[in-house]
């Protein structure tokens, strides 16, 4: 059960992002996303190397081997890690490239298709595709159990972004759905599905949760730098502005992934990537608690089937939290996996629940 209130304590987190852009002040999406990347990916990168110097500081004094698992005080990275066929640099790679292309794809398909249908297709493509993955990859199934809990939780997300959400429209009026701006979504989705299974992968090469973050997001940040050097970034250089980026910056992404890859160390990567449906769900709530917002009847019924998909999988998990069966040897360790990455919504028109809201703010 700890990796199950890791995970949805990270949701909890995620869903902060909008609540936090409300009360800060304008910011593009695109500097918003890169200044959040910069700011939370270099956190946890120096946090990785920091634990990184002090495992050598010990091991230098002459303090006996630590595990290269990660479960302990030891190295965020192994130090005796069996043969592997894709080398660990090209992982997080990969990673860190799932990480900087969730942002434009989620707001590509928002922009083409309206909120209702591009948040639907994010956020409810992201367990699918991952399960997807993580079968292809390693012939394991998570369970008809997180079936019916993400069929249950994408339906409440669905009814959500349809009650709170804005769509487009042909000359008729007619509700249209441009592919493009579809495969953007589902882009989204895989993105956050690619990244998950990388971090997934270091863990299972014995790297820790903060160590196996820090790569992918520390990565991702130092890629993002230029990116927010070419943004109007006059924003930061107001005291609110400062505490948005820092509070997106450290609590959204840099706290929340650590807990996301806690719980993705005991979890299979489709059961992580249900759970963190609940950032949507905290993100409507605080909308209402804290921004005063009125949430319409249909909104409220959509938070309720969203919450009941997630008690279905949360209470199904058994008592060491891994749903998947162990693997048989060290180099068929469980996949990578499941999270979300990095991007913070634009502010839109304000509907009962903003655009920021509804979710995606991984």
């Amino acid at each position: 059960m700890r990796f199950v209130l890791a995970v949805l304590l990270a949701a909890v987190c995620f869903g902060t992002t909008g609540t936090a852009q409300a009360l800060g002040p304008d910011a593009g999406a695109l500097s918003l996303g890169a200044a959040r990347l910069v700011v939370g990916g270099g956190a946890l990168g120096l946090v990785a190397i920091a634990m990184t110097f002090a495992a050598r500081r010990r091991d230098a004094a002459g303090t006996p081997a630590v595990s290269t698992r990660g479960d302990g005080p030891g190295h965020p990275i192994a130090v005796r890690a069996p043969a592997h066929r894709l080398p660990t640099w090209a992982i997080i790679a990969v990673g860190a490239a799932g990480v900087l292309a969730y942002q434009p794809a989620f707001f590509a398909g928002t922009a083409a298709n309206g909120v209702a249908v591009g948040t639907v297709v994010a956020l409810g493509s992201a367990p699918v595709i991952t399960g997807a993955l993580d079968w292809a990859l390693h012939r394991r199934y998570p369970g008809h159990r997180w079936g019916a809990a993400t069929a249950i939780a994408t339906a409440g997300v669905a009814i959500l972004a349809a009650s709170t959400g804005s769509g487009t429209a042909d000359v008729g009026g007619a509700a249209t759905a441009d592919p493009l701006g579809l495969l953007a979504s589902v882009g989204a989705g895989a993105s956050y599905a690619v990244y998950t299974l990388a971090a997934k992968a270091l863990l299972d090469r014995g790297w820790t949760a903060t160590g196996s973050m820090g790569a992918l997001f520390g990565a991702a940040g130092a890629a993002s730098v230029p990116v927010l050097a070419m943004t109007d970034a006059s924003w930061l250089a107001t005291g609110p502005g400062i505490a948005m980026a820092l509070w997106l910056g450290l609590v959204a992404t840099a706290l929340a992934y650590v807990l996301f890859g806690l719980g993705l160390r005991g979890l299979a990567p489709a059961t992580v990537s249900t759970l963190t449906l609940a950032e949507p769900l905290t993100a409507g709530l605080l909308g209402v608690t804290v921004l005063g917002e009125t949430l319409p009847a249909g909104a409220v019924a959509g938070l309720v089937v969203l919450a009941a998909g997630i008690v279905l999988l949360a209470t199904g998990s058994k008592g060491g939290g891994r749903d998947e069966p162990a693997p048989s040897s060290p180099s068929s360790s469980s996949p990578s996996s499941s999270s979300p990455s990095s991007s913070s919504h634009s502010r839109p028109e304000r509907p009962a629940v903003p655009v920021r809201d509804v979710g995606g703010a991984r």
